[in-house]
């Protein structure tokens, strides 16, 4: 099968060489310069994905890796291409926060105090009149999600300072509880089953301590998503069908004693999320994507039990820069993974140079490690041996991903009856 894939910088080009172990013929295109994407020497880029059309043809799969080009999306599936990724409606769901929150009011689900603004100076001129803990949220994620602390919000109020020239952002009531997120892939008329649940861990150290990241690691299962898929994401089912949505959505919720609060949509592939859901999906990515284009729903295979995702960074991460004095580091193994192994390490930014694996300096986000367990302890304790066999000048990863679930949040989703 023919694959042409579209994104920024090809940080799934772990799935594309999959994809190409499966034996497809895959395509990437990135519009990021070629010193910047990812990839390089590794997976070849087309200049122009618009061009390469006529070889992805009706027949084969074109695949969005971001949010944003959802009309992009729906005009090629109206002309006959067989499309995978998001739509208008999931771009509109992700990044207009105001609007996500809307349609979950609307069939029925609990949501919190939320406020929209124009601009981060309106949102300032609000808070210093109506003081408390607020999370703060921008509608094009071009920074990442603060979570007030102070009771009065002085601590938002300096990020809303800080980042006075962003566009539209959203403040939200902080509740307390447990984090979780719902997940499943899309296929046009309904969900594919079973869906899945996850914990991500966004703090940049261990205990969930330090500044909120994009994402220092997952735990997930495909066992136990019922209830809350049921009570949650399944109810956006019908409008997500009626916009021809064909990709990823997850939900992400505050559970505690008075409900199941929804926080954010994310309706593309996630990263990490890709990797800690391969990790348990029996048949190859090949396989998925061609039931995602045929719309006929069912069920996917799985595996039992639990699945840790690790990411693995370096310096700047979280962060990016533009201008690069220092030279990409070296990747290296203590024991070089082959076969099978293989499938447990996903890189992210990395590119080959004079036959040497280098992460790039730009970003620092280098690889994810996977594991798998009967338990939670288990896929912990396999997912950062995969971590300790990775050699990388200023390597940074967190240990504990999953912890919490151990020690705190899986007894209280029981007590509540949704585990």
């Amino acid at each position: 099968m023919r694959i042409l894939a579209v994104g920024l910088r090809i940080y799934l080009g772990d799935l594309y060489l999959n994809l190409m172990r499966e034996g497809h013929e895959v395509r990437v295109y990135a519009s990021d310069p070629a010193s910047q994407r990812a990839f390089g020497g590794i997976i070849t880029a087309v200049d122009d994905w618009k061009t390469q059309l006529p070889w992805v043809g009706r027949t084969g799969i074109i695949l969005f890796e971001g949010v944003g080009q959802g009309c992009v999306q729906d005009g090629l599936r109206k002309d006959g291409y067989r499309v995978v990724g998001g739509s208008a409606l999931g771009d509109r769901l992700e990044l207009d926060r105001a609007f996500g929150q809307g349609v979950l009011a609307g069939v029925g689900m609990p949501i919190a105090e939320s406020h929209s603004f124009n601009r981060p100076i309106e949102a300032l001129d609000w808070l210093e009149r109506n003081p408390g803990a607020y999370v703060l949220k921008y509608d094009d994620n071009s920074h990442s999600t603060f979570v007030g602390e102070h009771p009065s919000g002085a601590d938002v109020r300096f990020i809303l300072r800080r980042y006075s020239e962003a566009g539209p952002v959203l403040l939200m009531q902080r509740l307390r509880g447990v984090e979780v997120g719902i997940g499943a892939y899309f296929d046009g008329t309904q969900f594919l089953l079973p869906a899945c649940i996850d914990f991500e861990h966004k703090r940049f150290f261990p205990g969930d301590i330090g500044e909120m990241t994009g994402e220092m690691g997952t735990l997930a299962s495909y066992e136990g998503a019922d209830a809350l898929f049921t009570a949650t994401l399944s109810r956006v089912g019908p409008q997500l069908a009626e916009a021809g949505h064909v990709g990823y959505v997850n939900l992400n919720l505050i559970v505690n004693e008075d409900g199941a609060f929804p926080l954010e949509f994310t309706c593309r592939f996630g990263n990490p999320g890709f990797a800690v859901l391969a990790a348990m999906q029996v048949d190859g990515w090949g396989d998925l994507l061609s039931r995602m284009v045929a719309g006929c729903g069912g069920r996917i295979r799985t595996l039992s039990g639990w699945a840790v995702a690790i990411v693995l960074t370096m310096p700047p991460f979280p962060h990016t820069v533009d201008t690069i004095a220092e030279e990409d580091a070296p990747i290296f193994f203590h024991q070089t993974p082959e076969g099978a192994e293989q499938a447990f390490y996903h890189y992210v930014d990395m590119r080959l140079g004079n036959n040497q694996l280098l992460g790039h300096r730009r970003s620092g986000h280098l690889m994810i490690v996977t594991g798998t367990g009967a338990t939670v302890t288990a896929a912990q304790a396999a997912a950062c041996l995969r971590a300790k066999n990775v050699i990388v000048p200023e390597l940074r990863w967190r240990n504990d991903i999953g912890a919490r679930f151990v020690s705190e949040d899986a007894a209280t989703l029981s007590h509540l009856g949704w585990l």
